[in-house]
């Protein structure tokens, strides 16, 4: 009798989800673990999307209706690397799937970046979106910030500085989110692209939501809608591109609102150094110009802009995954068709990876399924040829994980955990509440039912 096909996910965000779910479609007995080192599910679509954008909550419940069909195993709260390593792993499973995404911040190589009030938008997006692992407090004392990049995080980074903690009651922010918001000193937020308003990377969804809030008012200088050969290519071509510029453009030619925050939106300013001594004290930028294909050249004018924070979004970057080749130029595992690739080139038996630290962080939701169903396709067209893992008992990797003294949470742990933020959104007259805090968590998924 042929053995079921194990497999653990290393990462339980919608890649892994989606690839655990097109491996259970195509293979009914398969047997898929996902492992998570945090001690919920869902990756960024819980700790790094915005908590006032609610159309997100129909991707987590796409998601929670594929776990919930009790064909897949979650094993939360534990880190791959420490405690548990891939030799180990392989022990009690027939191939690996690495899809740890991407959470860290890209750098920008300008001077000053290092600067004390100079942030990953990252590490700011975890802290309201309630990470575990990071600070419960954040820094917001300056009046005047500065956004770095022209992408949908740059615009929700900016979104957070600029509106009110009581606008965001409603959402599922945590307490001391709402804490550190209500004694924001921004008044003023510059969000600074190095290109023109036909390159810049927000969806006209994101880009329309800046100007929903009653308090903040969004500003586009006149002067910095320009246009050049490529562009124009570019907005014939795309329907969102032509929504973006449509949308600026209006917003570069109404009158000023006299609401009381201000969200500045600036274009052709390629930020060149942070200044400063101790801390943040400004930002100096260049002014840029088109060069007739859509990108861009410097023009030597510079201008210092007297802003005390400076948080950059330029892209995510994943991390390296222990034991494994990583190519630390595009933050990627080096593989083919989600197959990974040893230094030189030739398949590692048994390795797969899928999401952005398989082709990067770019893409949507729909980018992620495709993703995920190639990496299957990989898979089970090596299955034949798949060294089987010794210890094939579902429950010993279980004892494993208890003899280790790891504290590991489960789905029924997780719908605990469910349940009881939605509790305490209730009492608020919310939907949800997030807890933060770790242990708190691990608690509450192992209170009985």
């Amino acid at each position: 009798m042929a053995h079921p096909l194990r497999v653990a996910i290393i990462g339980a965000g919608p890649a892994g989800i989606y690839t655990a779910d097109n491996l259970v479609k195509s293979r009914p007995d398969a047997q898929v673990d996902l492992f998570e080192r945090l001690p919920a599910p869902f990756g960024l679509v819980r700790y790094g999307v915005a908590p006032d954008h609610p159309r997100i909550k129909g991707i987590v419940q796409a998601l929670e209706q594929i776990m919930a069909r009790g064909q897949l195993r979650l094993f939360g709260n534990v880190a791959y690397g420490t405690d548990i390593k891939l030799d180990e792993l392989r022990a009690y499973y027939d191939a690996v799937v690495l899809s740890t995404g991407a959470d860290q911040d890209r750098a920008l190589d300008i001077p000053g970046i290092e600067l004390p009030g100079s942030f990953g938008a990252a590490d700011f997006v975890s802290w309201y979106d309630g990470h575990p692992d990071v600070p419960r407090t954040w820094p917001l004392d300056a009046t005047q910030v500065a956004v770095l990049g022209a992408g949908n995080v740059a615009l929700d980074v900016a979104r957070m500085l600029a509106k009110t903690a009581d606008e965001l009651s409603s959402t599922e922010i945590p307490p001391n989110v709402y804490r550190g918001l209500a004694s924001s000193a921004v008044t003023d937020v510059h969000v600074f692209g190095r290109r023109g308003p036909a390159q810049a990377k927000f969806t006209p969804l994101e880009l329309r939501e800046l100007d929903h809030s009653p308090n903040v008012e969004v500003v586009v200088d006149p002067a910095d809608i320009e246009f050049d050969a490529g562009s124009l290519a570019e907005i014939r071509a795309h329907r969102q591109t032509e929504l973006v510029v449509k949308t600026l453009q209006e917003w570069a030619i109404r009158e000023p609102g006299d609401r009381p925050y201000k969200l500045h939106l600036h274009f052709l300013q390629a930020p060149v150094a942070v200044l400063g001594t101790d801390r943040v004290s400004g930002l100096r930028t260049e002014r840029t110009e088109l060069t007739g294909d859509g990108t861009v050249r410097g023009t030597g004018e510079l201008r210092d802009w007297p802003v005390g924070q400076v948080y950059r979004a330029v892209g995510y970057l994943s991390s390296h995954a222990a034991d494994l080749p990583f190519d630390h130029r595009t933050g990627t595992i080096p593989n083919q068709a989600g197959r990974i690739l040893d230094l030189d080139g030739e398949q590692i038996p048994g390795m797969y990876t899928t999401g952005w630290i398989k082709r990067g962080p770019v893409g949507l939701i729909g980018h992620t399924k495709g993703d995920a169903l190639e990496t299957v396709q990989s898979l089970l067209a090596d299955e034949p040829l798949l060294a089987r893992a010794p210890n094939r008992d579902p429950a010993a990797i279980e004892e494993f994980l208890s003899q280790r003294g790891i504290s590991y949470t489960d789905w029924p742990g997780w719908r605990r955990i469910n349940a009881h933020e939605m509790a305490l959104g209730e009492r608020t007259n919310r939907e949800r509440v997030k807890v933060v805090d770790r242990a708190e968590l691990l608690t509450v998924a192992r209170e009985s039912c």
